[in-house]
């Protein structure tokens, strides 16, 4: 499996011929946000099999995107998001979705997906009525990966997205304060023990930073990559950790 990180929540998982591509942000800018580090992702990350979206947060459902995605790519979405991309996209993109919520299952190319639960607020906001489950995915490939999305700790995330050999897991935001329903490095770290991951690759930290804003808080820019490195070696040692910077990939074996 090759797994590839373009930045934020945006990663491309290749399995036995299948590419699926996460929450899709393929231009330097969303709204009041811009991409600090690293140029906007190759053309070639919009060609996939799939796009899993987890929720319809900007950042996430970045409607922008969708048109820098392979044409034929099936969109999958939460319940609900079909109807904010028709009215934004039309048709010729509203027809691609597969709408999901938590515990169904689906079968794209080699891969089989899971929508788990999220721990994350749904809604569409600001200025706007549209909301849905957030959700994260589980590929059962080989080796099998949770895309957790936006989440914070939960419950019965354990069984929901465990026992997983992958974890792709936020460890930090886009601006100076992270937020109910995130992850920090420290719970993301106890996050990838619950679901008893053995590799991870912290995402969702250093890309997108607020216009203007550089000299605020650099600590939650770059550090929460390698603050989750340092934290998975006292909650989760067994487990190895890569750090990737946008626009890398590493192998992962089965």
């Amino acid at each position: 499996m090759r797994i590839t990180w373009w930045g934020h929540a945006t990663t491309t998982i290749e399995a036995n011929g299948t590419r699926l591509l996460t929450d899709p942000v393929l231009t330097s800018r969303i709204a009041h946000v811009r991409r600090r580090r690293g140029p906007a992702p190759l053309p070639e990350a919009g060609q996939c099999d799939a796009v899993l979206v987890s929720h319809m947060h900007a950042d996430h459902l970045h409607l922008s995107s969708l048109p820098l995605v392979a044409p034929d790519a099936a969109l999958v979405v939460p319940r609900g998001a079909a109807k904010l991309i028709h009215q934004d996209s039309g048709a010729a993109f509203s027809d691609r979705c597969i709408e999901v919520a938590p515990g169904n299952q689906i079968r794209i190319g080699s891969l089989d997906i899971t929508a788990v639960t999220a721990l994350h607020d749904g809604r569409r906001l600001p200025w706007s009525s549209y909301a849905g489950p957030a959700l994260g995915y589980r590929v059962e490939g080989s080796p099998s990966v949770w895309f957790a999305g936006d989440t914070d700790l939960y419950d019965d995330l354990a069984t929901e997205a465990g026992p997983v050999d992958l974890a792709l897991v936020p460890v930090g935001g886009w601006g100076p304060s992270l937020g109910p329903g995130h992850l920090d490095p420290v719970r993301a770290a106890e996050a990838v023990r619950l679901v008893r991951a053995r590799i991870a690759i912290p995402i969702h930290f250093g890309t997108f930073w607020p216009i203007g804003c550089d000299w605020l808080k650099p600590d939650l820019f770059l550090p929460p990559g390698d603050k989750f490195k340092t934290a998975m070696t006292e909650v989760a040692p067994e487990a190895s950790v890569e750090v990737l910077a946008p626009g890398e990939s590493t192998e992962v074996d089965a």
